[in-house]
């Protein structure tokens, strides 16, 4: 569906910014050629593009499952409709051959979404950028096994459904 590659393709996207920014905010020569302050720093960008990016996987998800999410409150309802989907155990299944504990890694898919969640808000505004190293790191971590995961969900279905459809 051209939805569900839009949605990937942006978390994609989000990931690779939010990957661009932490390099520049950490490293003083890519600073330089682009004409940057010494002490200007984005981590509170990559916290923020980390969350899009397992916001975007999430929705590109549910729309495979034929569950569009729209505003208002959006995040709130992607969010809850990829819990239900956890929590009804349909993940579980199609995270088996990813990971060895399909139930605990399930979970773990649902918590960082949760946590990304929770630290856009948290952290977006924190003045002390450079408190938000840690975070920022951690963020583009989860963002970076969240949207491979889900990418590989995907492909596999998709690789499924044209199997079904020969």
């Amino acid at each position: 569906d051209s939805k569900v590659k839009l949605y990937l393709e942006r978390a994609e996207n989000e990931m690779l910014i939010a990957k661009t920014n932490l390099d520049i905010s950490l490293n003083e020569e890519l600073k330089s050629l682009l004409k940057l302050p010494k002490d200007k720093t984005f981590f509170n960008n990559v916290i923020s593009q980390s969350y899009y990016a397992v916001f975007y996987a999430a929705k590109a998800y549910l729309l495979l499952k034929n569950i569009e999410t729209t505003p208002p409150e959006e995040h709130r309802k992607t969010y809850k409709e990829f819990k239900k989907i956890v929590e009804k155990g349909e993940l579980d299944k199609e995270l088996l051959e990813i990971y060895e504990s399909e139930t605990e890694k399930a979970v773990e898919l649902l918590n960082i979404l949760f946590q990304e969640k929770r630290k856009r808000g948290r952290f977006t505004y924190n003045v002390n950028a450079n408190a938000n190293i840690p975070y920022a790191k951690e963020s583009i971590e989860n963002a970076r096994r969240f949207v491979s995961i889900i990418q590989s969900i995907i492909e596999k279905e998709s690789l499924n459904n044209n199997k079904d459809e020969i």
